[in-house]
């Protein structure tokens, strides 16, 4: 068998419906919409949701929380993380994307979490008051950017 001899099965593809196109295609007339009723007519149908006139489900539930448009997201990374990079280095976003801790585009918090080996000069965007401890111990720095 070659591939311009491959065939789908039978039965596998099927022609599209063409309607409206007159009583002889079996489809002509009102074009397989029935007589009648709002889903005959042109411009038919219903908004998602819909359903009949009934109250619909998302009106029904009640409303629950806040969404707050504002909200800053952060990516964590614990002290013990820069461990990787070495003494004296400048650990900025740019580098920890390149090292695959973070995404592009995404803020960076520092945790407390772990324990640093050498010292670095971190810059991030927000970082907890045991990062700085764990940081300035060892004689680093800790620098916060804004976003």
């Amino acid at each position: 068998m070659r591939v311009e001899e491959l065939r789908p099965p039978s039965g596998a593809r099927k022609r599209r419906k063409r309607v409206g196109r007159g009583t002889g295609s079996g489809h002509g007339k009102t074009a397989c919409r029935g007589s009648k009723g709002q889903n005959a007519r042109s411009g038919r149908g219903t908004k998602a949701g819909f359903e009949g006139g009934q109250m619909p489900l998302q009106r029904r539930l009640p409303k629950r929380g806040f969404r707050n448009p504002f909200r800053k997201e952060y990516s964590i990374i614990h002290v013990g993380d820069l461990n990787r990079f070495p003494r004296d280095t400048v650990v900025e976003p740019d580098l920890l994307i390149e090292s695959g801790l973070l995404k592009k585009g995404e803020r960076v918090k520092l945790l407390s979490d772990g324990e640093l080996q050498h010292p670095l000069t971190v810059r991030v965007h927000q970082v907890s008051k045991a990062a700085i401890k764990k940081v300035e111990a060892i004689s680093g720095r800790v620098e916060v950017i804004g976003s």
